[in-house]
């Protein structure tokens, strides 16, 4: 009687037997029931939110976007050696249309 009492008391403060396992892992849950959740996400919230993003980069591409004026600060394109490639005044990945030199745009 007095097991029946304890076990009931545990059960209505919340507290069960130890748990066989791992308690904290994803495997708790049934296996098809959690592939199927990722399925149904991936496809109707990931997917479209790729999409979107595409949309968006797409329809910002379509503007033409002034370059901003050049404006020689000090402390911006200290060169105090040359670069090793090219002339040693571009960057590795330089585009004269947007990456100014140290004293200006290249076509001004």
């Amino acid at each position: 009687m007095a097991a029946a009492v304890a076990s009931r008391l545990s059960r209505l403060l919340g507290r069960s037997r130890p748990q066989v396992g791992r308690p904290m892992s994803s495997a708790a849950h049934s296996g098809e029931g959690s592939a199927r959740m990722w399925k149904i996400l991936t496809f109707f919230v990931a997917l479209p939110g790729v999409g979107v993003s595409m949309l968006n980069v797409y329809l910002k591409s379509q503007k033409e976007h002034e370059r901003p004026e050049f404006v020689a600060y000090p402390h911006l394109r200290i060169r105090t050696k040359p670069f090793p490639w090219g002339d040693g005044n571009h960057t590795l990945f330089h585009n004269s249309h947007v990456n100014p030199l140290p004293t200006g745009y290249e076509d001004e």
